[in-house]
């Protein structure tokens, strides 16, 4: 509270006058949407989680507009994500369930996958590998609008001709649809078509650097929107010499988060921001641009790297650390889709503001596009929902929001294919024909009282069970989703349920609380 408090009054100080002037500006508005790679809830300074990581850019953004601490990606992995930011679509209904959006084979929606393995329950799907191009994303819609487009980094939807140039972007840098970077963060990279301009010349300072140089070619009187989709800080795991050198020596492991080249990765994302808001400053374009940070799905907590101490001492250890919450990118609980989130949005947004309230990837879409008085596409269902009454620090009253990962990365604390909503502080994991005879299995939660995510009450609260699974039933149903299905080759005698996360909680919670 005292850390929120902190940016609110500096905010205010800073950027009341602006606030004040932009809410009378009839000028269009230009919009920058920053999207985080892999950066988890607990990666950055604004929550009061860390004290390794440092991020005075995203606290400088935050001084400037509102912070959003249930912010949840649309999946705990990312193109999924990215799809639904750019359609306002869940994951169930555009059907980009996995990031395969590198792979060679073209599927340009869900499908049912034809077996599996007899020791497992369910037969999972298979995801699109692109993203359809007959869908009306931001990018095109803006584009139509008469917005100057660009998209700066990660992509992951699709090579061309499903890259960002056939979604409404002009310009696309570096054109390139893989999951990551190409080879390093560090040159020499290896893009086929975008090279070094320097020895170990970092990627996100690069993207940062063109996206600059984007900008100052804006005509001032047509606005703009860019994507700056950064690689940070998703693998390969590798950072700045110099950087790496200064999170060493903060090392503590006594400290869930303690890996200097994690440390240092996300010192270059914050870098990036800064780049950017220090030329939207100098453009004099603050009071007319929209700001959005963003990360496409929670922090990596299993992947190993092999560190250094300032003695040369060398130790292994996992990426970061999501705590308060449980797991990470590839599961369904907290860790995995809950994410970063801040909004700058001039003439609407409280300077150093914080919302509670529940937002979701899908919401963007229909946010922009409602308070900018664009058309909204015929024959597109929108999933999302306009979240300018939270942004104004009113509360949302919206359905629960869903989440769709019908897949499962055998990483810890991961779960069979699964769907989960959110509603209020309660949520709800339904695994596909987990329970017996082929029946769904659940998992409640009230984030409220047990963020952790370790007393599972749904045999406690069977009403509030039936209820979200309801509204689940609903939701699949209305986007047609292509859902698991029960494995009719189940071996009972190779069911090994400690081996894939089915039973996380041990015994069911059995008592009932009192919870408002």
């Amino acid at each position: 509270m005292i850390y929120f408090l902190r940016i609110f009054l500096t905010g205010t100080l800073v950027f009341s006058m602006t606030h004040v002037l932009t809410a009378q500006s009839s000028e269009p508005m230009n919009i920058v949407f920053i999207l985080a790679d892999d950066l988890g809830w607990s990666d950055t300074s604004l929550y009061g989680t860390t004290d390794f990581y440092q991020t005075p850019n995203l606290e400088r953004l935050a001084a400037r507009g509102m912070t959003f601490t249930r912010a949840y990606s649309a999946s705990p992995l990312c193109s999924p994500t990215r799809a639904s930011i750019l359609t306002g679509q869940t994951v169930a209904r555009h059907g980009f369930t996995a990031p395969e959006g590198h792979l060679p084979e073209v599927k340009l929606s869900a499908r049912q996958s034809d077996k599996a393995s007899s020791k497992e329950k369910a037969i999972i799907t298979e995801s699109a590998t692109r993203l359809n191009t007959t869908y009306p994303t931001l990018g095109k819609l803006f584009k139509k609008e008469g917005y100057s487009t660009a998209h700066f980094g990660k992509w992951h939807l699709g090579p061309s001709p499903y890259s960002p140039l056939e979604h409404g972007f002009d310009v696309d840098i570096p054109h390139w649809p893989g999951p990551g970077p190409a080879g390093s963060f560090v040159a020499p990279w290896k893009y086929p078509d975008f090279k070094e301009k320097y020895p170990q010349e970092h990627i996100e300072d690069r993207m940062a650097d063109e996206a600059v140089a984007w900008l100052r070619k804006q005509d001032k009187n047509v606005p703009f929107y860019m994507n700056y989709w950064q690689f940070s800080v998703h693998a390969p795991f590798d950072a700045k010499e110099s950087l790496i050198q200064h999170y060493r020596t903060k090392v503590d492991f006594n400290n869930p988060q303690h890996s200097p080249t994690y440390g240092a990765m996300v010192h270059s994302l914050d870098d990036a921001v800064g780049t950017l808001l220090d030329e939207i400053d100098r453009m004099g374009a603050a009071d007319n641009t929209i700001i959005i940070f963003f990360s496409d799905n929670g922090g990596n907590m299993y992947d190993g790297i092999v560190e250094t101490l300032p003695d040369g001492e060398k130790f292994l250890t996992e990426p970061t650390s999501n705590r308060p919450l449980r797991g990470g990118k590839a599961t369904m609980f907290e860790g995995g889709i809950r994410v970063p989130c801040v909004v700058v949005w001039p003439g609407v947004t409280q300077p150093g503001s914080v919302s509670n309230d529940i937002i979701q990837a899908t919401d963007f879409y229909p946010t922009l596009l409602e308070q900018l008085n664009m058309q909204k596409p015929q024959n597109h269902k929108i999933d999302g929902v306009n979240i300018h009454k939270a942004l104004t620090g009113g509360t949302l009253e919206r359905n629960p929001i869903i989440t769709y990962f019908p897949h499962q990365p055998p990483v810890p604390d991961w779960l069979p294919a699964s769907v989960s909503a959110h509603e209020g502080d309660w949520k709800l994991i339904r695994l596909f024909h987990q329970g017996e005879n082929g029946k769904h299995d659940y998992r409640l939660y009230n984030l409220k009282w047990d963020i952790g995510e370790t007393h599972d009450m749904s045999a406690v609260y069977p009403e509030k069970v039936a209820e979200l699974d309801a509204y689940i039933e609903e939701h699949l149903k209305d986007a047609n989703a292509v859902i698991p299905r029960i494995n009719p080759d189940f071996d009972p005698k190779e069911y090994h349920p400690e081996l894939i996360g089915i039973q996380p909680n041990g015994p069911r919670n059995k008592t009932k609380i009192e919870i408002d």
